[in-house]
């Protein structure tokens, strides 16, 4: 595990590294979630078995022992200095590719042209959030996933109560027998993104470490 200094404290950063890396999986969790989570766990396997390296990330709220996240600004500013400092250190020379669940999605899609991302993974996306006490529908947040300008693939569950995201040109959207934790279908998630992986990997290895796919 490493500890990595952001300007909103400090973040742990727990490696998992492919035998032969071709790209470098950084994930985040969700809101009130560790990195423990099976959905989690489980695309790290599938990660590492198609060749790429895993980064599961702490944001500093989680390792202070707070449960409620901070406002986007930190959230944003924390992954971003984890991220930089991975890809200047263990993870040097590896394509990006940037994800999360939940809220971890959002940053990483937010975040996705600061850092270089290559292609970016999102896991129980909350498209649409719930509505509020006087009744009224918050607006949904695919502004967020729209603004990504690289390879994307959102794995959602059909049974997520915050809605189902849609496809689009560069954009997958996996269904799987799922609510908004995954859980029930790990094997049609961690199917999903071994499925993906291959095509992100021929677009990195084309274009070279330092640049970004479109």
């Amino acid at each position: 595990m490493l500890e990595l200094d952001t300007p909103h404290g400090k973040a742990n950063v727990h490696l998992r590294f492919a035998d032969r890396p071709r790209a470098a999986l950084v994930l985040g969790h969700g809101a009130g979630g560790g990195i423990g989570s099976q959905d989690l766990t489980a695309v790290s396997a599938a990660a590492r078995s198609s060749g790429v390296s895993v980064a599961l990330v702490e944001q500093p709220y989680r390792v202070s022992g707070r449960r409620s996240p901070p406002p986007v600004a930190h959230l944003d500013a924390g992954w971003i200095a984890v991220v930089q400092q991975l890809l200047t250190g263990e993870l040097q020379g590896l394509p990006l590719i940037a994800g999360g669940r939940s809220l971890g999605a959002r940053v990483a899609c937010r975040t996705a042209e600061a850092v270089g991302a290559a292609a970016v993974l999102c896991l129980a996306f909350p498209l649409q959030p719930p509505r509020r006490a006087t009744g009224a529908s918050p607006p949904s947040r695919l502004v967020e996933l729209d603004a990504v300008q690289v390879p994307t693939l959102v794995v959602q569950g059909e049974r997520d109560p915050f809605g189902m995201p849609p496809a689009r040109a560069g954009r997958t959207v996996a269904r799987v027998g799922a609510d908004h934790s995954l859980r029930t279908d790990l094997e049609a998630v961690a199917a999903a993104v071994a499925d993906w992986l291959p095509g992100v990997l021929r677009r990195s290895r084309a274009s070279g470490p330092a640049s970004a796919d479109s």
